[in-house]
């Protein structure tokens, strides 16, 4: 069966893959652009645990780690039939370019377009709250706190 509910999104990020790589792996530093709560563990089965909009559970396991380059990790909500925790996975790389990062992320295993619109939206969301921190700035409170 062809993948056909799959999220693409690309950032130019002003910062160096360690410190875009650091804001993603790191609880502290993932709660300054995305988040309430977060619970990771960057390692091959590790848990991935982020209150994203503090209501609302992200779950799964790190699959792949590769420091400052690479991260790979199931995904899902806790309580959703839709997208159950891990029933998804995320591929983030990181590329250094022009003194900052290019930021590729695939978001696939998405069961419909309605959950691939959805998350497109979420990730186009946040890579830019990251972008923001990334770059020194605060981005301010996050417009999607409170949704489920």
């Amino acid at each position: 069966m062809p993948e056909a509910f799959v999220v693409h999104r690309e950032a130019h990020i002003a910062a160096p893959p360690a410190a875009v790589f650091a804001l993603m792996t790191d609880p502290e530093k993932i709660l300054r652009w995305m988040g309430t709560e977060a619970q990771v563990e960057p390692q091959p089965g590790g848990l991935y645990l982020v209150n994203v909009t503090g209501a609302r559970f992200a779950r799964g396991s790190f699959r792949e780690v590769v420091p400052v380059h690479r991260l790979a990790y199931s995904f899902g909500w806790d309580g959703s039939e839709v997208v159950p925790p891990g029933s998804s996975l995320v591929e983030i790389d990181l590329i250094e370019q022009g003194g900052g990062t290019l930021l590729r992320l695939t978001h696939s295993g998405l069961p419909s377009a309605d959950q691939c619109a959805g998350h497109a939206e979420g990730w186009a969301h946040y890579l830019g709250r990251l972008t923001e921190v990334a770059a020194g700035r605060d981005p301010g409170p996050d417009p999607f706190y409170g949704r489920t």
